[in-house]
């Protein structure tokens, strides 16, 4: 498959664990900029109060479903956020494990926030994305 973002990586800068330091997208693609992908089930409940890992992995599986349904899977996401309601590192590396792992080699630029709350009662994690397509005439030229 060919990608429609190409990581950066930058050999000035410190060698990072799970992500890239930049990405750009190719000509010819379309950007999916997803709102916050939230750990709630199908009836907008709020899933895994006071789990962390257990958010982020509803979290991740809310946006490969927001991910399909625009045609993308997480290999096209050149951006992500994420955010993490804690003041303790060890839980933003708790989220950080699970995200790194369900994008496994597409280590995409990423910004880990911890924040006071999010808005969602007992909501511990939410998850951004921008995602590139390509757009119909670069499908053509790619086949």
């Amino acid at each position: 498959m060919v990608s429609n973002v190409t990581l950066i990586r930058s050999h000035a800068l410190a060698e990072t664990p799970g992500y890239a330091y930049a990405s750009v997208t190719e000509a010819g693609t379309r950007l999916i900029h997803l709102a916050g992908a939230c750990p709630l089930d199908a009836d907008g409940t709020v899933v895994g109060a006071g789990d962390y890992a257990g958010q982020a992995a509803k979290c991740i599986e809310n946006l490969n479903s927001a991910l399909a349904a625009a045609g993308a899977s997480l290999e096209d996401v050149a951006y992500t956020r994420v955010l993490v309601a804690t003041q303790r590192n060890e839980d933003l590396g708790t989220v950080w494990d699970v995200v790194r792992d369900a994008f496994a080699e597409h280590e995409v630029p990423s910004t880990l926030f911890g924040v006071t709350v999010l808005g969602y009662r007992n909501q511990l994690v939410e998850i951004e994305a921008v995602a590139a397509i390509a757009d119909e005439a670069r499908r053509q030229d790619l086949a």
